[in-house]
């Protein structure tokens, strides 16, 4: 019989403003750093898919969002074949906020700049370009990495 297996779930923001997109510059991880991302994290245990992205949202970017401006767009079974591991993406759209985005996590990122969806940075990390490029063409379910 196969065996099942457990999978992280992380979470995407997609925080619109018109075409545009937050994007982050990772640094200092050891993970993609030098690369673009959106602001995105760990769902922790006990917690909805979109209340983790409320608090990765404020966390990271200072950013108030509301519960009812926030939607599920995408989700993302993804491989990592190099560590031999299976994820699970929710990417979540946001148009309305409260705050100006900022920076908080320096030890981290180097740069939060807006960027238009369909014309992202070459070094966009490529499951997130591929996210973001999927919601575009109103997809709803990817498998990345496969």
């Amino acid at each position: 019989m196969p065996k099942h297996i457990t999978m992280p779930v992380a979470v995407h923001l997609l925080l619109k403003k018109g075409n545009e997109v937050l994007l982050l510059r990772r640094f200092n991880t050891g993970y993609e750093d030098g690369n673009f991302s959106v602001v995105a994290g760990h769902v922790d245990g006990g917690e909805t898919v979109q209340a983790a992205m409320i608090r990765e949202a404020a966390e990271e970017a200072g950013v108030q969002i509301d519960a009812e401006d926030i939607h599920i767009v995408l989700v993302m079974h993804r491989r990592i074949a190099q560590e031999n591991a299976e994820r699970i993406d929710y990417f979540l759209c946001c148009e309305k906020w409260q705050g100006e985005p900022v920076n908080r996590e320096p030890h981290k990122c180097d740069l939060l700049e807006w960027h238009d969806m369909s014309n992202l940075p070459q070094n966009t990390i490529a499951y997130v370009r591929s996210g973001i490029e999927s919601y575009l063409k109103n997809k709803q379910f990817i498998s990345f990495g496969f």
